[in-house]
């Protein structure tokens, strides 16, 4: 159950190499180192907000409020470092980050204490932020800027290889340490499995939903934060896009969407998968419209796989 690499999560590897191949021979740019680093860097945002998503998930729950928390932090960075104030300019990274762990707990409180289910209560969520944000704006684009900071995260490179792409891995390996080295790992997946049997063994679970949660929304509010940082600004309903694809990355990863089973090893390679996808469809001139249709096609293609195999097992 605790096994990092298992082959549910070494498929999105499987995939991402396949679209390589296939992909060079009608674009030889693929190839590329440039390219290749290209991905490296989008795939870290899109990563991050599935490495929160991974640990929601594996609580049996979802958590649908990234797209704000991810505007929210962009939002509320930006305008630290846009006062022009020295120490809010210092802050507006730690700040961004306490904001997602702040609405990470308001989450986990409806989720743990109130007992409301999960989707309903972050959707919510996500629409109290999103209101928040056009009373604050005016439904403009929001005023400020990235700092330096920001922007070296984002942008950057440190060994020939994107900043973020290297942030995004030592959060993975933070958590991955922290789900394995600690009884957390352990009893997330165990809620995932049996919340009520868990409880019933003397474990803390709404402590344990708290600290899921928050983490998530400091991933989400990290994804913020590069995002804003890449485009030197924020502006209204930047996390909207990601929403989908989040989820895409962390189903097509392995991680089974009723929790208990999974893991970040299969997240980072389904954010892989997800970005190559999305960029070859770019190049080849497909929409929207057919992204989003092929993206949910993939979650419900790899939902009835799961269930298959769990049928097959039992």
């Amino acid at each position: 159950m605790n096994r990092a690499i298992t082959p549910d999560s070494l498929m999105p590897y499987i995939g991402t190499v396949l679209l390589i191949a296939a992909g060079s021979f009608f674009f030889p740019q693929i190839l590329t180192f440039d390219y290749l680093t290209q991905q490296l860097q989008i795939a870290a945002f899109l990563g991050l907000l599935a490495t929160g998503a991974t640990i929601v998930i594996l609580l049996g729950h979802i958590d649908l409020s990234v797209p704000w928390v991810l505007t929210g932090a962009a939002i509320l960075s930006t305008a630290f470092v846009g006062s022009g104030d020295p120490l809010l300019t210092a802050l507006a990274v730690p700040a961004a980050l306490a904001f997602g762990a702040l609405i990470g707990i308001v989450n986990g409180i409806g989720v743990a204490i109130l007992r409301i289910p999960s989707m309903v209560w972050t959707l919510a969520i996500n629409s109290i932020l999103l209101g928040l944000a056009v009373l604050n704006t005016g439904g403009f684009n929001p005023k400020g800027e990235s700092s330096a900071l920001m922007v070296s995260m984002a942008a950057g490179r440190l060994f020939g290889l994107p900043m973020s792409f290297l942030i995004w891995m030592a959060v993975c390996v933070g958590i991955m340490l922290f789900l394995t080295k600690t009884p957390f790992g352990r009893y997330l997946r165990s809620i995932g499995y049996n919340e009520k049997a868990t409880f019933l063994s003397g474990v803390s679970t709404p402590s344990v939903v708290f600290v899921a949660f928050a983490l998530a929304g400091m991933c989400s509010a990290m994804g913020g934060v590069l995002l804003a940082g890449y485009a030197n600004q924020a502006y209204q309903s930047m996390g909207d896009p990601f929403l989908l694809p989040t989820i895409a990355a962390v189903v097509i990863g392995g991680t089974s969407i009723l929790g208990g089973r999974g893991g970040l090893f299969g997240t980072v390679g389904g954010a892989l998968f997800i970005t190559l996808l999305t960029s070859i469809l770019s190049v080849m001139q497909i929409g929207d419209a057919w992204r989003s249709i092929v993206f949910g096609a993939i979650i419900l293609a790899m939902l009835l796989f799961q269930t298959l195999r769990k049928g097959a097992r039992a």
